[in-house]
């Protein structure tokens, strides 16, 4: 049995090619029904943290000889 059958997705519509990357827009993410957590720059159903939040990042620190 095949699961369901991929969106064919029309460009303009539902994605942008920006620097040869594919870019879906907010319309195709409706279109698909979920969110894939991916961090999307255009989904409807990821909720942004509030700008005053700040983020921190912890980075290794490499010794050097």
């Amino acid at each position: 049995m095949r699961g369901p059958k991929p969106l064919k997705a029309i460009e303009g519509e539902d994605y942008y090619l920006e620097g040869g990357r594919v870019v879906f827009t907010a319309a195709y993410h409706l279109k698909r029904g979920s969110c894939c957590n991916s961090k999307c720059r255009h989904c409807p159903y990821r909720q942004e943290a509030p700008a005053d939040e700040t983020v921190t990042v912890s980075v290794p620190r490499l010794k050097l000889r």
